[in-house]
């Protein structure tokens, strides 16, 4: 997971069951890239015969379960010559499985594809994407999706350039990290939701004086630190200079007195004991399903766990964007991760209608009814309780106010991995707020210098 379900929206302002299958890919490799499909695009799916589509996906956890669940019912129901042969892994699971799947000669036809530069950067790279532009045209993706939200998901033919060129992928959910915050802990001991920063971290310390665990975080997976961090550096950096570095763009740098804050102020939560002692030890899951039974005050995370904290905490939990520094919000966030084609499939056409069936205006309902935070079409949509109204909100109130910034992971093809072991040294105290960054430095530098 990044359960994230993990992707972006960043720098334009912004937006507007089945077989369970345990097949595993071919292990052959295929050497020659298949181009895109050629000629007129069939879109209606009733006629395009028997077909068995391979689907693969992440939509484990709660609401995304639910929802991905009926639609394929839906589409099964409404398409019967179109069987839907499911695989559901967790993310890691996943991101590990389709990079060996797609160079094999069984790929699933349809899946989601993380579209940073480690998954759909380098499957584009290599040729086994379906570029989606007809399609888009065909089904109307661009009036529906506006190019703030489709840049995420295009590249150039080579991989290069992330945000231009050809759409690779389409997304179902928006996505944006804040604060869940157990408000009935939070008035037992007396604090006011905190409305800045500097109140913010005030309420952490007098939170750690009454015996509350202030902040959850189980970093075993590594990942969940980026979002922490992420959180903390939208305080200190400004937004455009975040967007150069998560992008992956020239003129960007880590080595900076305000990235040397932001890193130094997760060592000083680390020494005042907002964190808890085992949080490179604990896991992602374990740790916020401990938050949602009571333990600590604060979860920094995504709108991905609104299902989930909703159906446990019902009206003891909200979700509010981190209180701003500047009296600007800024928060990471975008989209969730896409759907693609590969460029393998035998049914394309019949991959992009599914792909079109889930992420249609009907199914943005269904999204919206089973606590998810539709991508498309969101306010039409009908929050189904107090939390999914309180995410709504935040994300509305981000993309309206232009204030979103990208997953940090995604600067480089190996980022991912790079700040993600950073981050565990940086949390055990093994390096310094300035080792740190001179790592990230390094990778990202490396990457910019080569990518021309």
């Amino acid at each position: 997971m990044r359960s994230r379900p993990t992707t972006l929206l960043a720098a334009a302002g912004l937006i507007g069951a089945v077989a369970l299958s345990a097949c595993a890919p071919g292990s052959n490799s295929d050497s020659g890239k298949s181009s895109a499909p050629t000629g007129q695009v069939s879109t209606d799916p009733s006629k395009m015969g028997d077909v068995t589509l391979t689907v693969w996906d992440q939509e484990i956890r709660g609401g995304q379960k639910a929802q991905i669940t009926e639609l394929n019912k839906e589409f099964q129901a409404k398409y019967p010559n179109i069987k839907l042969d499911r695989v559901s892994r967790s993310t890691d699971d996943l991101n590990t499985t389709l990079k060996l799947a797609l160079s094999g000669n069984t790929p699933p036809d349809v899946f989601q594809a993380n579209n940073g530069r480690p998954q759909m950067g380098s499957f584009v790279k290599a040729g086994q994407l379906v570029p989606l532009d007809r399609y888009a045209d065909a089904y109307g993706w661009k009036d529906r999706y506006p190019e703030s939200v489709r840049q995420y998901s295009s590249y150039s033919t080579d991989g290069k350039t992330f945000g231009t060129g050809s759409l690779y992928g389409l997304p179902q959910v928006g996505e944006v990290v804040g604060i869940y915050v157990n408000k009935a802990k939070l008035q037992k001991a007396g604090v006011s939701m905190p409305q800045t920063w500097d109140q913010f971290q005030q309420s952490l310390a007098t939170l750690k004086a009454k015996g509350e665990l202030p902040l959850v975080l189980g970093n075993l997976d590594k990942w969940p630190a980026i979002h922490v961090f992420g959180t903390v550096q939208a305080q200190n950096v400004q937004p455009d200079a975040i967007r150069k570095l998560g992008f992956g763009q020239k003129g960007g740098s880590w080595t900076t007195p305000e990235n040397t804050k932001a890193a130094q102020t997760l060592v000083d939560w680390v020494d005042k004991g907002y964190l808890s002692k085992d949080v490179n030890g604990l896991g992602y899951d374990p740790a916020w399903q401990g938050f949602a039974k009571g333990k600590g005050v604060y979860l920094i995370a995504g709108t991905w766990l609104q299902a989930d904290l909703g159906k446990q905490m019902g009206n003891d939990v909200t979700f509010v964007l981190p209180p701003s520094a500047s009296g600007s919000p800024a928060a990471t966030g975008g989209t969730g991760i896409p759907w693609a084609i590969s460029s393998k499939s035998k049914h394309p056409d019949a991959a992009a209608a599914y792909i079109n069936f889930i992420t249609s205006k009907d199914a943005m309902a269904v999204l919206a009814k089973t606590d998810n935070l539709p991508i498309a079409d969101t306010a039409a949509q009908q929050a189904p309780n107090a939390l999914g109204k309180d995410v709504f909100a935040a994300f509305g109130t981000a993309v309206q106010k232009n204030a979103l910034v990208p997953y940090l992971d995604y600067a480089t093809p190996t980022m991912s991995d790079t700040i993600g072991a950073a981050l565990q040294d940086l949390l055990a105290k093994k390096a310094t707020p300035q080792q740190f960054l001179d790592t990230l430095e390094k990778d990202y530098s490396s990457f910019v210098s080569s990518n021309q």
